[in-house]
């Protein structure tokens, strides 16, 4: 992508907020957010986030401020939230570099489980309002008709390509998530191996903080445990090796979970493969995330007495 090619409000939003024009494009993303990394002229690098205004973004980007300030493994956000039309844009620094940690087994869960605790511990006493709705993958607690939660271009296709044991699984595990009566916390609902990189040893930065999510601790780290893995296409991890997460996540946290919240960490842990699940099914991609709900669904329905 070249400079020509970028937004064309971008140039002076980088001059008004940043002091300086991009004269370069490091590199650019579009999911739910457009990502753009830039060079400013006078040599600094920094990554622009817009995205359509869904009334999140300027609490997650507070969040990952502290986060930040506690010496957290994050970038720093550069700039406040500021409304260009219908987006919600900022900057926040480059922080390029780190490695991939692959891999699903329970030694690799314990070291993924290791940075999750780390984060809720940090985001404990963060205050700021809850961002919601949630994001789309882990709204498993929305008030909209039906199972899934209104996402108009899924909504619209014909849902019969929908394997009938992901709609069953989908609402024996909805039907035990919203059956419980837990506070919620501020957490990290997409924590996938693809948003992690590490240094040696060591977790290097975490991204992708567009995705905090207001939920009762139980489920947001279960929802980890089933995901930590994930690179692309997502899948969800062995059960053994979420076992060997939700453990350590337990024991770095310094609390054991009660019985109804091990229940609500297992329902959560299919969530966000059903959802990719689902997602699989209408575009006619390979069924990965099917496939181990097929084989996993049973165990993990069990765990959670759904």
């Amino acid at each position: 992508m070249t400079l020509d090619n970028l937004p064309g409000w971008l140039a002076g939003w980088c001059v008004d907020q940043l002091g300086n024009e991009p004269v370069g494009v490091l590199f650019e993303s579009r999911s739910l957010s457009a990502v753009f990394g830039l060079r400013l002229a006078g040599g600094r690098d920094v990554v622009v986030k817009a995205r359509e205004d869904d009334g999140r973004t300027a609490s997650c980007v507070a969040a990952q401020s502290r986060l930040a300030e506690r010496g957290f493994a994050c970038a720093r956000p550069l700039t406040p939230v500021v409304g260009v039309g219908s987006l919600t844009v900022h900057a926040e620094e480059s922080r390029p570099g780190g490695e991939l940690l692959r891999g699903d087994s329970p030694d690799v869960a314990v070291r993924y489980a290791e940075v999750f605790a780390w984060l809720m511990t940090e985001l404990v006493d963060v205050a700021v309002t809850p961002p919601l709705p949630n994001p789309r993958w882990a709204r498993w607690d929305h008030n909209d008709v039906g199972l899934w939660p209104r996402i108009d271009f899924l909504d619209e296709q014909d849902q019969s390509p929908v394997p009938a044991h992901v709609v069953e699984t989908a609402v024996r595990a909805r039907k035990r998530l919203l059956a419980a009566d837990l506070p919620c916390v501020l957490g990290h609902a997409d924590f996938e191996a693809q948003n992690l990189r590490w240094h040696d040893d060591g977790i290097w930065t975490v991204h992708d903080w567009d995705s905090l999510a207001w939920q009762p601790e139980a489920a947001l780290a279960g929802a980890a445990c089933g995901a930590f893995a994930s690179t692309s296409p997502p899948t969800l991890a062995p059960i053994e090796s979420s076992a060997a997460f939700l453990a350590a996540y337990q024991d770095l946290r310094g609390r054991r979970f009660t019985k109804e919240e091990q229940q609500i960490a297992w329902a959560a842990s299919l969530w966000p493969a059903l959802h990719n699940s689902r997602w699989e099914a209408l575009h006619g991609d390979a069924p990965q995330s099917g496939d181990a709900v097929h084989d996993q669904a049973e165990g993990r329905l069990r765990r959670a007495n759904a």
